[in-house]
């Protein structure tokens, strides 16, 4: 005996089921969108804070001078366990040192400058790569996003045999959803490269953290930190007793004397005045994809080796590879702008494809004015939220409460456009069944 479920019960699931296919490409729209103005990260932080020091290179012992006035300054703050250097780039052309308790720019003599504010980028980073939700869960959702761009990307080729073959056929103005469906088509055809190798290393980042779980918990008695050590390097032992500060100035004259060609962008110090304290310098070598080399010195600044990024075994080479393909930090300004564009092109192609669902549904007699009008509060409220964060940033200052402003703001939109639209259908209704 089977209970028939009501008419009304499965148009309301069907309406649910569609609510959340419209919420998992909300994400992937503002992934997109967010990934696409990330592209510019480094320049964003110039134009967020004009006035820092900058400088085309820095010395070693301004970089050790930077290094101990920095530990000094913190002497009444809790130790931190990492300090990072960072040195100056053509992308940032600034010395910057973190540490687990703030991060101060270095005049050009190694002296300290103010405290760095780039809390606005920093949002935006974060938004784009973890929804500014705790980290696990955050960058887990956007690697599931990943894989889900993925199937749509190749899904797509096989669902249009001839989406090729039309590659150049545009029927821009065309009614009943042809012609959005036709700047859709091309514009996947065109960036169908780039879809698919965002997407795989957006995939590959995003969950590299739950597969180095399940790795951990089938091989490694749990220890993720372990799978990790594989890839990129052991940490060093700890050893909390205290020691004399790290030698971090001849450690940057080796590297400059026996490998010239190694632009260093980083400088790390582990476990700082302690006697398990150990100096790691990241140096990206020329002409190659990877993010960098860990180059390993003791305290006293002798080399003790690298870990195989640039050299090692190929899994290493192309797991060290996603970070600079992902976000395109190779090649320079012109690969930023291929960037920009291509994933301006993603964005749209990932508003159009609600749009040209919706289409469908609606021609189907399925209309969905709610769902319609939530969808262009979703593509519209987000770049209005990230502009007004940034008018934020300039009005309040670096302590901001950005991500607070950016989803209230994000979802008032939303709520007004679903909220007109409802109104609307309400009064064109009742004025439909009054005449």
């Amino acid at each position: 005996m089977s209970a028939a479920i009501e008419p009304g019960t499965v148009k309301r699931a069907l309406s649910a089921h569609a609510a959340i296919g419209l919420i998992a490409g909300a994400l992937l729209y503002l992934v997109s969108l967010t990934g696409t103005i990330c592209v510019f990260a480094e320049e964003l932080q110039r134009i967020e804070q004009p006035d820092a020091p900058e400088m085309a290179q820095i010395a070693p012992d301004a970089v050790q001078r930077g290094v101990e006035a920095m530990l000094a300054a913190e002497a009444d703050k809790p130790v931190t366990s990492h300090l990072y250097v960072h040195m100056p780039s053509a992308d940032l052309p600034r010395a910057t040192i973190t540490t687990d308790n703030g991060a101060r720019h270095l005049h050009p003599d190694g002296s300290l400058a103010e405290p760095e504010e780039i809390a606005w980028t920093d949002f935006l980073v974060a938004l784009h790569y973890k929804l500014n939700l705790p980290s696990l869960v955050g960058i887990s959702i956007v690697g599931a996003l990943g894989v889900m761009m993925l199937a749509l990307s190749l899904s797509g080729v096989v669902a249009h045999p001839r989406i090729f073959r039309d590659a150049f056929r545009l029927r821009a103005r065309d009614k009943g959803g042809v012609g959005l469906a036709d700047w859709h088509n091309r514009m996947s055809v065109w960036t169908l490269p780039f879809s698919i190798a965002i997407a795989l290393t957006g995939a590959a980042i995003g969950l590299a953290s739950l597969t180095a779980f399940s790795v951990a918990s089938a091989g490694y008695g749990g220890d993720a930190e372990a799978v990790f050590a594989t890839i990129f390097g052991d940490e060093p032992t700890p050893d909390k007793a205290p020691a004399p500060m790290p030698d971090v100035a001849s450690a940057l004259r080796h590297m400059a004397s026996e490998k010239p060609d190694i632009a260093v962008d980083y400088v790390v110090l582990e476990d700082p005045q302690t006697a398990g304290q150990a100096v790691r310098l990241i140096g990206k070598p020329e002409r190659r994809l990877i993010f960098g080399e860990y180059y390993g010195f003791d305290a006293r600044g002798r080399f003790t080796g690298s870990v195989g990024l640039s050299d090692g075994a190929l899994g290493q080479q192309a797991a060290a590879s996603t970070y600079d393909l992902h976000f395109g930090n190779f090649g320079g300004l012109w690969v930023k702008i291929a960037y920009f564009v291509f994933g301006t092109a993603i964005t749209a192609i990932c508003a159009t494809g609600t749009y040209i669902w919706l289409g469908k549904r609606r021609r189907r007699g399925q209309d969905e004015p709610v769902l319609r009008a939530g969808w262009d509060g979703i593509v519209w409220g987000a770049p209005l939220a990230v502009a007004a964060t940034f008018a934020a940033r300039l009005l309040w200052g670096n302590e901001t409460p950005f991500a607070a402003i950016f989803w209230i703001i994000y979802l008032i939109v939303v709520v007004a456009f679903i909220a007109l639209k409802y109104k609307c259908f309400y009064v064109f209704s009742r004025s439909k069944l009054a005449s």
